[in-house]
């Protein structure tokens, strides 16, 4: 494995508790603010020290608490990308980008360098530009760029895409996965919108509360997210408590219904869910009868809040969202949902 990281640590009353490996490719870190994603990629780059544990970059120990080894960050060959990109305001791109060549002391060979990775990135037209001259797409290629010059055994991306418009966002995250994809070593993103994990990467773990819930390949854990936690970072909308009634078959006591599964009911399962998308009027299979509740539009998509006949009165409406051109002209009487769109959360 390229990267392996077991490691703990406390800061406050927070415990940071992760252990992972990726390889050669863009594996994904999901979490909500305060699951401990920052402060891995820390602990990884070295701003941070683990309590305890190891880690280790393509046979390189960076941080080994048995063996007492701590590298210094200079020393890791890690790139950091952070979420503000961290330009030096004083200085222009192409300055900005000699920085990561403090190794270099050939000044052409630095140039070079320089020139190279900026035309790799498109934005040697810029070379002269401070950050406050850039847009915020431009500034994270030279801030990416200062990175990449050095050639970092590791990279890792700590929300790259926050502070960039919905537009310009899903532009340079196509840009951007295509030129990663050509840079044949390890990435490791964080990023707590669970839209660009699915757009960026090929694998992908859900961090709650300082611990790596699940790691599976990407279209794997939205299919299957395994455990509450997973299923709302990844979207799902309609979770209730369940209760395993038969190989096949689950009991919804808040929605007082029984439901067929395509999967294999195990033992400790605390939960079942629904993805919205998934209900269906004319579904042959767990289909009950529902009591209409509202509506909201979206921009390209209606979603529509229903109760089911039998359901607790204290337990929230369920979500089913559906195109507009296929919006019933009569709110339906009914509504399943497949076997196999059965989520078992355990």
């Amino acid at each position: 494995m390229a990267l392996e990281v077991d490691i703990e640590k406390r800061a406050g009353g927070f415990h940071l508790q992760t252990a992972f490996s990726c390889r050669e490719e863009i594996m994904g870190i999901l979490g909500s603010s305060g699951s401990g994603k920052s402060m891995t990629l820390k602990c990884i780059a070295g701003i941070e020290k683990p309590d305890r544990g190891r880690i280790v970059l393509d046979g390189r120990i960076l941080f080994d608490s048995q063996r007492r080894i701590n590298l210094p960050p200079q020393k890791r060959h890690v790139g950091y990308l952070f979420q503000n990109y961290a330009l030096f305001p004083n200085m222009t791109v192409e300055q900005n980008i000699l920085c990561g060549l403090h190794g270099e002391r050939d000044r052409k060979r630095r140039k070079e360098e320089a020139g190279r990775v900026m035309k790799l990135l498109q934005i040697n037209e810029l070379a002269s530009l401070r950050p406050a001259q850039l847009s915020g797409g431009q500034a994270q290629r030279a801030a990416l760029g200062r990175i990449l010059v050095n050639q970092p055994g590791l990279l890792m991306l700590d929300e790259p895409f926050s502070a960039l418009d919905a537009f310009l966002r899903l532009r340079l995250q196509m840009e951007l996965k295509e030129l990663l994809a050509s840079y044949g070593k390890t990435i490791l993103m964080v990023t707590h919108d669970r839209d660009e994990a699915f757009h960026m990467c090929g694998r992908l773990g859900v961090m709650e509360r300082g611990r790596m819930l699940a790691v599976k390949e990407t279209k794997a854990l939205f299919a299957d997210p395994g455990t509450r936690e997973a299923a709302i970072m990844t979207g799902c909308k309609n979770i209730a408590p369940a209760e395993k009634t038969g190989e096949h078959e689950v009991f919804v006591p808040d929605w007082g219904i029984h439901l067929r599964t395509g999967k294999r009911v195990e033992e400790g399962l605390s939960a079942i869910g629904i993805r919205a998308h998934y209900f269906h009027p004319t579904s042959p299979q767990n289909t009950y009868t529902i009591r209409y509740v509202g509506e909201m539009e979206e921009p390209f998509a209606w979603v529509a809040q229903f109760r089911y006949e039998g359901q607790a009165s204290e337990s929230p409406a369920l979500w089913w969202r559906y195109p507009k051109e296929k919006r019933p002209a009569v709110f339906p009487e009914k509504l399943g949902v497949a076997p196999a769109n059965i989520l078992l959360l355990y």
